[in-house]
């Protein structure tokens, strides 16, 4: 899901399981005492990079709108006609899917080899499904490069056996190959109704659609069987409940169909499972339910063993859905999002499904019209969703995001995000608890075009109001994440606060820039969160807007590698960059977190660090004495403060008494400079130099005022620090 608001350009366990990638396949290795992540799957990927080829490398790249980037590993393999990229078998098997991509507006086909000798039967390639435009979504290129194709080999080949994909004319990027064991057909449940018995079509000429309602109908209370073949179906199916419908496997029973069901509402008890779905969605189109499911199927339900392909959404969920369960299924290819709880829903368990190539998240729940309640995502295995997040939490109450497997996220999205962006009214923000455990992120995170800098592998976002629940973040594991590893913001630029989120137990390897990326005010409590090879800064802590407040991390302990700040708020740390040295002539104050023992209406202590000298802080009246703070972020040797106050002739010229003091660490401050007055007049630009002594080391600068003759209250438009005197 998106937002078309675009924010201010910035100025300014229990470890869980560690992932490697092992001769190109993706694996996990669990710890003992928690689970592994992501879905037990009944096959095995190899990454086309790590074959055998004489086709060209491309990659890695993490840049929006290059083929590269949207690719799983961010690398892939171009075959030109009659190049070819040579797998070997990690397991017996004998059926092949694999992922690609051919230029926009070309198809062809691959051959195939096994151990050398050709397979009659080709693999097709197409752009059909590709090349997706979403003009309306802030910040979208050109995306959805790559696209599924399978094949049942018609022969078993065992670990070691090779198996080559061949261009035959046109040009191939090879991704990912899925190596399968796929089961017979199964037979007929005793007491079902087959949709044959009714006229469904099995060679997939004639149209099914109504010898599936007359199943329906027939069936009430037991079971529609759905035999091997390919059945079309032009139109959706409502009126589903009390049902199963079951095929005898899902490279075995497949229905063709862009719209599969599509009802409000459903008295609940429908049980669909163990066939494929598979579309002819080429665009996406918000206005059309070009879904799998679309609506409700009502309590108790559930759907599993599914193979989803080539729709906008898997699984678009309103009404009521409680108690449902989606597992052991894979999400292939959608426009939009693999499924979305779209409110309402309570009791849902999502589980052990495989998701690829999805655009929008590739789960998400939306509680629209009424809170997602107990609701949860677990051990799912998720790849490259390429225009949002992995998945995805935007309100709801009591929800778990559990032991998931996510990697490469491409343009504006993270890994995970729990937000309170509302998109639409009447939303209903976070609340309870919300339990985010054993996940891992690789290569998670990505730069938004729209905020001009990058989101964090896991984000938490106020975008449209605070984060008032309790969000736990526990036995994390991120790697290789292009830029940050977590992020607090408020998305929407109104900075609401990040607040009563508890980070404890993460492993943070190879992250670009940062480890932690603060833009939010607030407080996050972080325990046992260690680090290597941070690409920067440990911190950037620049909450925005920088009048908003100050964001506070709290060290809980057991935390290591990632104690240092990045310095400049006026820029974005780039990967690998470094922390820069300061610039004798910039501001360090400007931008930084500024707090206030007091303040008056809207003249908050983050005015005084805006650059704008015509805004200002003014502290309680009649209270002296008040003191002014600002986080310079590193501890440096100022040498110079400048003082001001709005330059208008409106101001009267005063005198006000200040206090220097600074301290290292927050907590323990000494005088820099002692009690004295300071004249501000209009006539000579109303401000004030304070210079301080060579010996001054500080990060935490603090001014307190206790008398001034112009206002019964301390006044700052704009505090300025610098090296040079």
């Amino acid at each position: 899901m998106h937002s078309s608001t675009a924010r201010h350009i910035r100025r300014m366990p229990a470890i869980g399981a560690v992932v490697a990638l092992a001769a190109g396949m993706l694996v996990t290795v669990a710890p003992a005492a928690h689970a592994a992540p992501g879905a037990t799957l009944p096959f095995t990927s190899v990454e086309a990079e790590s074959a055998t080829t004489n086709g060209t490398r491309i990659g890695p790249d993490y840049t929006q709108g290059t083929l590269a980037s949207e690719a799983s590993g961010r690398q892939a393999v171009r075959l030109t006609s009659g190049q070819r990229v040579e797998f070997t078998v990690p397991r017996a098997a004998n059926a092949l899917n694999l992922a690609y991509s051919v230029p926009d507006g070309q198809s062809g086909s691959l051959n195939v080899y096994v151990n050398g000798t050709r397979l009659a039967r080709t693999l097709p390639v197409t752009s059909k499904y590709s090349y997706v435009d979403t003009g309306w979504i802030a910040g979208a290129k050109t995306h959805h490069f790559f696209d599924n194709a399978r094949l049942p080999l018609g022969r078993n080949v065992q670990a070691g056996d090779k198996i080559a994909v061949e261009s035959t004319g046109t040009q191939v990027t090879v991704d990912v190959a899925d190596f399968e064991q796929v089961a017979p057909a199964a037979g007929q449940p005793a007491g079902s109704v087959s949709v044959v018995s009714k006229g469904a079509d099995p060679s997939g000429n004639g149209d099914s659609t109504q010898a599936f309602r007359d199943a329906i109908a027939a069936a009430q209370g037991g079971t529609v069987w759905i035999p091997p073949g390919d059945y079309r179906v032009t139109s959706s199916l409502g009126g589903v409940q009390n049902v199963t419908l079951q095929g005898a496997g899902s490279w075995h029973s497949v229905v063709h169909t862009s719209r599969f069901i599509d009802q409000s509402g459903s008295a609940g008890n429908v049980h669909i499972k163990d066939f494929a779905v598979i579309g002819e969605v080429t665009e996406r189109v918000d206005s059309s339910p070009d879904n799998f499911v679309n609506g409700s199927l009502g309590p108790n339900s559930s759907v599993s063993g599914m193979w989803i392909q080539h729709l906008k959404v898997g699984l678009w969920l309103t009404g009521n859905n409680d108690n449902l369960v989606v597992e052991n299924s894979r999400i292939l290819d959608t426009t939009a999002d693999g499924l979305n709880l779209n409110g309402t829903a309570k009791g849902v368990r999502v589980r052990n499904n495989f998701l690829r190539n999805q655009g929008d998240d590739s789960l998400a729940m939306w509680s629209l019209y009424s809170p997602d309640t107990n609701s949860s995502f677990e051990n799912n295995t998720i790849s490259q969703p390429n225009l949002a997040n992995g998945i995805a939490v935007y309100g709801g109450t009591d929800i778990t995001v559990k032991n998931n497997l996510i990697s490469d996220t491409n343009a504006l999205g993270s890994g995970i995000a729990i937000s309170n962006q509302k998109f639409a009214d009447p939303f209903h923000p976070l609340s309870g608890t919300i339990t985010v455990d054993g996940n891992t992120l690789v290569r998670t995170g990505a730069m938004n075009p729209n905020w001009n800098h990058p989101m964090g592998a896991l984000r938490v976002d106020s975008y449209d109001s605070a984060i008032d629940a309790t969000v736990n973040i526990t036995d994390t594991t991120i790697t290789d994440s292009p830029y940050s590893a977590f992020e607090f913001v408020s998305g929407g630029g109104q900075g609401h606060p990040v607040r009563n989120v508890h980070v404890t137990g993460a492993t943070v390897r190879n992250t670009g820039t940062v480890v932690v990326q603060a833009e939010a005010q607030g407080a996050v409590a972080f325990k046992n969160v260690t680090a290597t090879q941070v690409g920067v800064a440990g911190v950037y802590n620049c909450p925005y807007p920088a009048s908003s407040g100050p964001f506070t991390l709290t060290d809980g302990g057991g935390n290591s590698g990632w104690s240092t700040t990045w310095s400049d708020c006026s820029a974005w740390p780039q990967p690998g960059q470094g922390n820069p040295d300061p610039d004798p002539s910039r501001n360090l104050a400007r931008g930084r977190p500024a707090t206030a023992t007091g303040s008056q209406d809207v003249y908050t202590p983050g005015k005084a660090v805006d650059g704008d000298a015509n805004t200002y802080w003014e502290s309680a009246n009649n209270a002296f004495p008040q003191s002014w703070t600002v986080d310079l972020g590193s501890s440096y040797a100022v040498r110079r403060l400048v003082l001001k106050l709005p330059p208008s002739s409106a101001w009267g010229a005063r005198t006000q008494t200040v206090t220097v003091l600074g301290s290292t660490d927050g907590s323990n401050y000494s005088t820099v400079v002692g009690s004295q007055g300071y004249r501000f007049d209009p006539a000579t630009g109303n401000t004030a130099t304070v210079l301080l002594p060579g010996t001054t080391g500080l990060r935490y600068l603090r001014l307190t005022v206790s008398g001034n003759t112009g206002w019964p209250a301390g006044q700052l438009s704009e505090v300025e620090a610098y090296l040079t005197s």
